[in-house]
């Protein structure tokens, strides 16, 4: 236990290692390994002392128990080589350069997908198969992100947004619905407070409403951006910050997350620091949300450790007509974990009345 207890105090500002114990958890014959690891929820997935574990004599997996199978990843229905190949890249009136996929029904309901912070279009390949197929999905690469320019400015969230108002001119779509995933659905909010006319509904995914006028923001459980101001380049796509960033409660595609990581490792670090500081900052939002008029869905697994239950409540709060969907035992990336049960709150509400 002693020794056990000195390699999580050496590994100090590391990463969360839940998935860890949940899975020695399952070997019978280390029950002191599983408490000790239990005691030091910031430690990182130490790949090479987990290794030296499970290898060493009488580390041996107890017999499964009938009835409970290991829970696996959804199956992916997309080809993922397939779906990046079909990018297309428009030039934008501003000059920036912006890929995006335009997929579904083409004279469809248009519905536009925004990712995440340093993730790409490829962040919505597990839901897209479940979204219902009437609609004309039209799903971007944000500037800094995927195959869209990465300039030295400017990324705040009016800049983001702008894009996709200027995509949405170049495709002579009038009037859209939204969905935003954690950057992406600030963004939204964003689109939906300066051009009210281009977006009939929005879903909010993982979102926030940033900290109310006047308080102190809690200090997060886990500080991400800390951490972000650490990297360095080259960014190693499989270091125990990359696998924690794209940590969640439940299994996800391996594959999948593997190229996340990549691409993510791929983005300048000057990018992935001017977006943490201009974008994805929330402290300006509540300014600003009373300008929110759009029907909204506000959706959160309620295991998300960055959007945690402050900040989604100012949210909730500033937009009390909005429907607010909760996924049980999900974290930041629900529709990752359990992709049909989220598409079908998604199609729910957009088709409705």
């Amino acid at each position: 236990m002693a020794a056990l207890r000195a390699v999580a105090r050496a590994a100090e500002r590391g990463v969360i290692v839940r998935r860890v114990v949940a899975a020695l958890a399952a070997f019978a014959c280390v029950p002191v390994l599983v408490a000790a690891l239990a005691a030091f929820p910031r430690v990182p997935l130490l790949a090479a002392a987990l290794a030296a574990f499970v290898s060493a004599p009488g580390f041996a997996a107890a017999p499964a128990v009938p009835g409970s199978p290991a829970p696996a990843a959804p199956q992916l229905l997309l080809n993922l080589d397939q779906f990046d190949a079909s990018k297309k890249v428009v030039l934008l009136p501003n000059g920036e350069h912006l890929a995006y996929i335009d997929m579904g029904d083409p004279k469809g309901l248009p519905v536009v997908l925004i990712h995440g912070y340093t993730d790409n279009a490829r962040d919505w390949v597990p839901l897209i198969p479940y979204l219902n197929k009437h609609y004309r999905l039209i799903v971007v690469d944000l500037r800094g992100h995927g195959r869209s320019d990465k300039p030295e400015c400017c990324y705040a969230k009016i800049d983001f947004a702008y894009d996709v108002k200027l995509l949405l001119d170049s495709l002579h779509i009038q009037k859209a619905d939204i969905v935003g995933h954690s950057l992406g659905s600030m963004i939204s909010q964003v689109l939906a407070e300066q051009w009210p006319q281009r977006v009939r509904k929005l879903i909010l995914i993982a979102s926030t409403g940033g900290p109310r006028p006047g308080t102190v923001p809690k200090k997060p459980e886990y500080d991400f951006a800390a951490e972000i101001r650490k990297l360095q380049e080259p960014i190693d796509p499989d270091s125990p910050f990359m696998i924690e960033w794209w940590a969640s409660p439940t299994p996800v595609n391996e594959e999948f997350i593997r190229r996340q990581r990549r691409d993510a490792a791929n983005i300048p670090l000057a990018v992935w620091l001017a977006v943490l500081e201009q974008g994805a900052n929330p402290a300006d939002l509540q300014s600003t949300l009373p300008k929110l008029k759009a029907p909204t869905l506000l959706i959160w697994g309620s295991k998300d450790p960055i959007m945690e239950e402050e900040v989604r409540q100012s949210l909730r709060a500033a937009l009390p007509a909005a429907k607010v969907k909760i996924f049980e035992g999900l974290g930041h990336n629900p529709f990752w974990e359990e992709p049909e049960a989220v598409a079908k709150a998604i199609n729910g509400f957009l088709d409705a009345p």
